[in-house]
Order: C-alpha cells, then sequence, then structure tokens
C-alpha cells in the first residue's frame, strides 16, 4: 500500500512517499481503507523535533486520525462490521497510509447522509471544541474571547460560543482568517497582527469573560489582561510557539480562574460522538480550508507551519 514515512526528523522535507505492507487485522482488530487522514499541529512538531507520540520509532507512518470504511475484521470481531463508515484515532501513528489496523473498540460510526470529509475533521478538534466549551461554562452574555479562531479548534469554537448565546471576539493572524470569523458567529473579529488589537477589543467589550488561548506567548498574556474578575482563561495550542505561560498565583491576584480539563478515553469517545452528531444535524461545521493528496502530506506540513492554512487541513487518501 502507498504510505508516507518519517525516516528522520526535521523540515516537511522528511515526510517521505514510498510503500508499506499490508496490514493485516489480529483477534480483536478491525482494518480500515482510508479515504482521508486528518493533520494535526502537533504531528508537524513530531516531524521536526520527535515531540508527540511516546514509544514511537523511526521509520515511522505518522498520523493519529482518520477517516474511511471498515473492510475486514479479525478473528473474534463482529463480520457485520464490515462497510461501516467510521473515523478512527490509530494510537498515535500510521495514519498516512492506505490501509490502518486498529482495536475494534476504537473507530465511531459517522452518521448516514454526514460526508466522510466532515467527520474526519471534526474528530480531533470536534472533542476538544467541546470539551473546552463545557469546561468553560459559558452563559448567554459572556463576552468570549477565541484565539486562533480561524484554525481548526478555534473556528469550532466560535460557533459553540455563539450557539450558547455569548457575545464572541475573534482572534486571528491576517485579513483572510479575519474574513472567515462573522459568518461562524463572531460578532467582533479581529487581527491579532494589528498594533491596538487590544485596544479594539476594549472599546467594543470593555473586557471578556472567558478566554480560549490557542495562540500562546504574548498574545495570550496580552489576552489574559482582557479579563474581568471571574473570568476563565483555557489554553488550547501554542501557534506562537509557546504556552502564555499565566502563573496561577498571578491569574488569584486578578480574580481568575485557569480552567484545565481533562477527560477520560471514555469521556473523549462521548465527546466525539456528540461532534459528529452535532455536525450531521448541521449545528457543527468544520471548516475545511486546505486538502492534499497523500503523497504531497510535505506540501500540507509546510502550509501550517507556515501559518497560511484556515480551518482543517486533510489528506486526501482515495
Amino acid at each position: 500500500m502507498r504510505a508516507v514515512w518519517i525516516h528522520e526528523f526535521g523540515g516537511p522535507e522528511k515526510l517521505v512517499p514510498g510503500t508499506a505492507p499490508d496490514p493485516v487485522p489480529e483477534p480483536g482488530q478491525v482494518l480500515i481503507d482510508v479515504v482521508h487522514a486528518n493533520i494535526t499541529f502537533v504531528e508537524t512538531q513530531f516531524r521536526a523535533t520527535g515531540f508527540g507520540p511516546s514509544g514511537a520509532r523511526l521509520p515511522v507512518i505518522p498520523g493519529n486520525g482518520v477517516g474511511g470504511v471498515i473492510s475486514d475484521v479479525g478473528p473474534g470481531v463482529d463480520s457485520g462490521l464490515v462497510g461501516r463508515r467510521v473515523v478512527s484515532s490509530t494510537g498515535g501513528s500510521g495514519a498516512y497510509a492506505e490501509r490502518v489496523v486498529v482495536d475494534a473498540a476504537l473507530p465511531v460510526a459517522v452518521p448516514d447522509g454526514m460526508p466522510l470529509d466532515q467527520a474526519v475533521a471534526l474528530l480531533a478538534d470536534g472533542r476538544t471544541a467541546l470539551l473546552l466549551a463545557e469546561a468553560a461554562e459559558l452563559k448567554p452574555g459572556d463576552r468570549v474571547l477565541v484565539e486562533a479562531a480561524a484554525g481548526g479548534v478555534g473556528s469550532l469554537l466560535v460557533q459553540l460560543a455563539a450557539g450558547a448565546g455569548a457575545r464572541v471576539v475573534g482572534l486571528a493572524g491576517g485579513t483572510r482568517k479575519v474574513e472567515l470569523l462573522p459568518p461562524l458567529g463572531a460578532e467582533i473579529a479581529v487581527d491579532y497582527r494589528a498594533p491596538d488589537w487590544v485596544g479594539r477589543v476594549r472599546s467594543a467589550t470593555g473586557a471578556v469573560d472567558v478566554v480560549f488561548d490557542g495562540v500562546g506567548g504574548p498574545i495570550g498574556r496580552d489576552a489574559f489582561e482582557l479579563l474581568d474578575p471571574g473570568g476563565r482563561m483555557l489554553s488550547f495550542g501554542l501557534a506562537s510557539g509557546e504556552w502564555a505561560g499565566i502563573e496561577a498565583e498571578s491569574a488569584a491576584e486578578r480574580g481568575v480562574t485557569l480552567v484545565r480539563p481533562t477527560s477520560t478515553p471514555a469521556q473523549l469517545r462521548t465527546y466525539t460522538e456528540r461532534a459528529l452528531a452535532e455536525g450531521a444535524a448541521g449545528r457543527l461545521r468544520a471548516v475545511i480550508g486546505q486538502r492534499f493528496p497523500l503523497a504531497r502530506a510535505a506540501e500540507a506540513h509546510a502550509a501550517i507551519e507556515a501559518r497560511s492554512t484556515v480551518g482543517k487541513t486533510l489528506l486526501d487518501v482515495r
């Protein structure tokens, strides 16, 4: 089968198209014919530095999320699963390939009528966004600042916050990304590359009650200063290359809560199922900004690292 390999860590060019033996499901496993592979920012970090899935050894086929069709099952697994459209994590690696084998308990069925690419785009980002939104305890009228609002998780958080009745401030870098935000539900869309972005937010809302920090670094620290007493800050990404680094003591002095939600594997599965159900019902839409064929995975990683992407980036395998 076709696959993409990492033989050594480094730049996007280290993603090398090649072949791999067709996997065969063992007892308790299923074989998925992959249609789309989900790309996450963490995967670009793993490719560059080795940071990521524990136990991964080179050479390795990267990727941790796929959508496709179950084409075979191992001994002891219900043969009725064959033909089912599913999304699934892969255990940390193996997704950039035409076929993957996973534990039979991992795949989540895609609702009838839901496009498979939408389901894959909601696999990781949808469950993350739902977890964050629930942990933030959003209320109608809350002033919510979403950083990296044009990204995969951020664009979903904008929709969820708006759906909860919040006043949403979407923060993104560049005109193209900022223009994406109002249709998603952002009442105010601000370019954080502008030197006066903090002033613009203050003029529009006075302060904010919730910050979803997907950038970190100076942007995250400036966003923290916008929080009113009683506010909540939740960090979900470090697009800047570093976390905001807000100390608990500093937050306590301001009367701000640093919310760090955790979840069990069972809870993550429930969030995934909820995300797919919301997507199928039309209440949550993944923004698929760009897609690349499997052999051009290096270009996909380069685009993500260049910050030129919007929404979700997918590999189209078939």
